[in-house]
């Protein structure tokens, strides 16, 4: 529990340091209301102490799963007309996620307080990120909270079964790939080298691949491995440094969406994100431009990223979402067409709606037809690195058999 210090005023007028421990900045400010003090002055005191429990907190993400939970029970509540400080007190009761309990309790004591509901989220964004705070404000405005939260519900469930199936699609190439290398470089540093002092003992001439093989077992198991280990650590530093870099994560993205098998899933998990995200923003009556500004953030691609700037530049001169959008190749054309109707109907929400459906089963049967591809292919990788090490070590029977008759 973090310690503060205070500068107060007591009921006799004369000013005092006072120095307790408090849940929140908040917490902290009403436990000295109550005791009759005047704040003058309040901070968290700087001393050193090594938190524990802190520290644990501050390695635990908040998972999408875990917002759209808190958002459907906090619609419930809400719905059900208790106050938004009580709810928030239940909900963090029953909160598993220890750095979503501390947000929620944290953000009660700044509701009491008399802050707005999504100004005291926005003081939290590893928790609640501008597309959860933007809805809510909107929501709070409109006094439609609870329908708001309800949408943020589904907005997440349908991002999480997004991610999943992504996920899905992904998980099975890594664990194979890591299984295939664990069995190379198993077999290449422990069972080679008893196949090759049989063959230096007996003398005979070895093919090309058994030498080849030999070789690599002989780095791997020199300090040539730690040459190699640090060079992929090293490169695996300059990429994510790469990446951070405008020009690098746009080079990058711009290549992920040309990638053979993969290119066509980002896709399309990017168009029914943007169509999901502004969808549900413009029927929470959050403004076109802020709902562009805020997808572009979430987009996860800085190619996309791009083509929403140009379309908030356009509507900004008066023209259309669409036909912005339709300058820069990025997004399908049947995407595009539903969009331009939508924007001449007047329903453009429920139009991204139609749109984010259509492609989010486009990607659920892309991450079958993706899987079904890579399951034999992984297959014929993992059977031809163990095939070709055993062939390596056989090779050299035959000229065996040859010395001996």
């Amino acid at each position: 529990m973090p310690t503060y210090v205070a500068r107060v005023r007591d009921s006799q007028g004369r000013s005092r340091t006072e120095k307790f421990s408090a849940e929140s900045l908040a917490q902290a400010r009403t436990n000295l209301r109550d005791q009759g003090f005047v704040v003058q002055e309040l901070k968290q005191s700087q001393s050193f102490s090594f938190d524990m429990k802190k520290f644990q907190t501050s390695m635990v993400k908040v998972s999408v799963k875990d917002k759209a939970v808190f958002s459907r029970q906090f619609a419930a509540l809400t719905n059900a007309g208790v106050a938004i400080v009580r709810s928030l007190g239940v909900l963090s009761e029953q909160c598993s996620n220890p750095k979503l309990k501390a947000a929620l309790i944290e953000i009660s004591g700044d509701v009491q307080t008399g802050t707005n509901l999504s100004d005291a989220m926005r003081k939290h964004p590893q928790c609640f990120d501008n597309l959860y705070v933007s809805m809510v404000q909107a929501g709070e405005i409109g006094g439609v909270l609870d329908e708001v939260l309800n949408r943020l519900a589904k907005l997440l469930e349908d991002v999480a079964r997004l991610q999943n199936q992504i996920k899905a699609a992904l998980s099975y190439p890594v664990v194979v790939g890591f299984l295939a290398t664990a069995i190379f470089v198993g077999m290449t540093v422990f069972l080679i080298p008893i196949f090759a002092n049989i063959f230096k003992e007996i003398g005979v001439e070895l093919p090309a691949l058994t030498q080849f093989l030999m070789t690599c077992s002989e780095i791997l198991r020199s300090w040539w491995s730690l040459v190699i280990i640090a060079a992929i650590m090293a490169f695996m530093f300059a990429y994510k440094q790469y990446y951070k870099t405008r020009v690098g994560k746009e080079t990058i993205d711009r290549l992920s969406l040309k990638m053979p098998l993969f290119g066509d899933l980002i896709q399309k998990s990017a168009v029914a994100r943007f169509s999901r995200t502004f969808g549900a923003l413009t029927r929470s009556g959050v403004p076109i431009l802020t709902c562009l500004e805020i997808v572009r953030d979430t987009s996860g691609n800085q190619v996309v990223a791009n083509a929403i700037d140009a379309a908030r530049a356009e509507i900004q001169q008066g023209g259309m979402i669409s036909i912005a959008l339709q300058k820069e190749a990025v997004f399908p054309a049947m995407a595009i067409q539903m969009m331009s109707i939508g924007e001449e109907t007047g329903e453009l929400d429920a139009m991204l709606m139609k749109v984010a459906d259509f492609y989010e089963d486009e990607v659920e049967q892309a991450v079958k037809a993706l899987t079904s591809v890579l399951e034999p292919l992984m297959i014929v990788v993992l059977g031809g690195m163990v095939g070709t090490i055993l062939l390596a070590m056989y090779l050299p029977m035959f000229k065996v058999f040859e010395k001996l008759g």
